[in-house]
């Protein structure tokens, strides 16, 4: 069984930072992409980066320059370090992976949002 197990979300002030982890457990092969996307009340959910195994990055155009994803393939976790945070990046903010399961099966996994509240 593969878990993520997602931690950091908390309140902050407007300019702020904070940074979010998840770590991956369970039996698995390896683990390719991970991720985080966020959603905001009424909104629908969007990818803010990610990352493959290679460490190829990617971000929405909302957060390139102020948040870095970043992984560690040892511990098998990824992060998000958030700098100069604003209201509007308050949103839940959910971890993804894509997990090679077994060398012929590949499964999506995502952990439990946590919230990220930046006060004005």
């Amino acid at each position: 069984q593969v878990q993520l197990v997602v931690s950091g979300g908390c309140l902050v002030q407007s300019g702020g930072s904070l940074r979010l982890s998840c770590a991956a457990s369970g039996s698995f092969f390896s683990i390719n992409t991970m991720g985080w996307y966020r959603q905001a009340p009424g909104k629908e959910r969007e990818l803010v980066a990610r990352t493959t195994s290679g460490g190829s990055t990617n971000y929405a155009d909302s957060v390139k320059g102020r948040f870095t994803i970043s992984r560690d393939n040892v511990k098998n976790t990824v992060y998000l370090q958030m700098n100069s945070l604003k209201p509007e990046d308050t949103a839940v903010y959910y971890c993804n992976a894509n997990i090679l399961v077994t060398l012929i099966l590949h499964e999506r996994y995502w952990g439990q949002g946590t919230q990220v509240t930046v006060s004005s």
